[in-house]
């Protein structure tokens, strides 16, 4: 599956990669396509100023993160060149998350089973992130809450205010359009990891 988050290359992201994917907004348009434009455009900030939705803060988000005991990760690919893959790879080795991949086109992923639905899991994943494209999300709110779990949460770069809306009229917590490996390595101290750099020179030991 393909997502707007998806990278073009097999390498792991380097800083200058980090820096220019940021400087790239992926935007929703009325026809539920999304698009890539340059953050400093006219057309992504007014598009960005028209969002209302607003999501967990830092604190709330950490809170999720501390709290979560397993992680499904919907739209997650065997391909290396993919983001999902690259996301997966840092949780299988840098959380202490059980984790789930789904995908109904393949059998396997980063050495575990791969499952076609969120029903299929042997259990109810606390937060399920979302590799898919921003029209897909409200189908995938149904199936999160069809599954049971509580939290969405989908990728940096994804968009769907409606559907942010709607899966919290569905009961669950959302947080969108955020990288849910960034912010955990954030979190604990862990953005050296993996391609990046956090500027930081520390003795601490990171927490997982």
């Amino acid at each position: 599956m393909s997502t707007a988050t998806d990278a073009t290359t097999t390498t792991l992201p380097s800083e200058a990669d980090a820096a220019a994917s940021a400087d790239l907004e992926t935007v929703r348009l009325v026809n539920g396509l999304s698009c890539d434009l340059p953050a400093s455009s006219p057309l992504a900030k007014l598009l960005k100023s028209q969002r209302t939705w607003i999501g967990p803060d830092a604190k709330q988000r950490l809170k999720i993160l501390n709290a979560a005991k397993s992680v499904a990760i919907v739209g997650a690919s065997p391909n290396p060149a993919r983001s999902s893959y690259f996301v997966g790879t840092y949780l299988q080795q840098s959380s202490d998350f059980r984790l789930y991949f789904v995908n109904p086109n393949a059998t396997e992923i980063l050495g575990e089973p791969a499952y076609a639905s969120l029903t299929d899991l042997p259990e109810v994943p606390d937060i399920v992130v979302v590799f898919r494209r921003g029209s897909d999300i409200p189908q995938v709110v149904d199936e999160v809450v069809a599954a049971g779990a509580k939290t969405i949460w989908v990728q940096l770069g994804i968009w769907n205010q409606d559907a942010a809306y709607y899966g919290e009229e569905q009961g669950l917590t959302v947080v969108m359009d955020r990288c849910i490996k960034v912010e955990h390595a954030r979190f604990h101290g862990g953005l050296h990891l993996l391609g990046f750099d956090t500027g930081q020179i520390t003795a601490r030991k990171t927490v997982r």
